[in-house]
């Protein structure tokens, strides 16, 4: 039996890992879209939120069977909680950037030359996700406590953007519509690390069997 649970949890590594390259991924193709502004990545972006949703409910149902069919130990019982909480922080990860891939596509931000301080969120991010996976499944506490971390790194960056985009008011270098996409993008970049650093709690949580909150199992 034990080694039957056994196995059903590495292929609930492999899933949260593959859903995890999947929100990488995407977050990837916003700033290759912000980059070279081609609309054609949308299309990839909406493909791969079908493909994270239909992981998300694959992931649900697998940890439900361990639930009900495994009876797991506490320590277990703490690793599949947090399954289900970090799937739930990946779709939305998805969500976000095909927010930013909307505003691309609608908006004015492909008009304005330097979008390099997105480019910086946008892999900061996409590094925390990867971390945050890699941590649940080693069970690192060091490596998810490092994505918490890094979760400064994305606010002071969100609060670069916005010194940058109040100079350009002062200095009219950009307009109106072109500094409020500028911003709605960075702001859904921070949620996205918001949700990054979710995930690692959540794995701390699976370790110490207590979250930030005061949660505990």
């Amino acid at each position: 039996m034990r080694n039957y649970f056994d196995m059903q949890m590495k292929t609930l590594h492999q899933e949260l890992k593959e859903m995890g390259g999947l929100c990488q991924l995407t977050i990837s193709k916003t700033y290759q879209l912000l980059h070279n502004g081609d609309v054609e990545v949308i299309k990839s972006i909406v493909a791969q939120e079908d493909q994270i949703n239909q992981k998300e409910r694959d992931i649900e149902s697998l940890c439900l069977k361990l639930l009900l069919r495994q009876q797991p130990v506490a320590s277990d019982l703490r690793k599949i909680s947090a399954a289900l909480k970090m799937i739930t922080d990946m779709e939305r990860i998805c969500d976000q950037a095909l927010d930013i891939a909307e505003i691309v596509e609608t908006g004015k931000i492909l008009e304005v030359k330097d979008t390099d301080l997105l480019g910086r969120m946008a892999e900061v991010t996409m590094d925390m996700v990867s971390k945050s996976v890699e941590a649940y499944v080693s069970q690192d506490l060091q490596r998810a406590q490092s994505v918490i971390d890094s979760d400064d790194l994305v606010d002071d960056l969100f609060m670069e953007i916005r010194m940058t985009l109040i100079n350009s008011i002062e200095n009219q270098d950009m307009d109106e519509e072109q500094i409020l996409d500028y911003l709605m993008i960075a702001k859904y970049y921070e949620r996205i690390g918001d949700h990054a650093t979710n995930i690692a709690e959540w794995v701390e949580f699976s370790i110490l069997g207590k979250h930030r909150s005061g949660k505990e199992v």
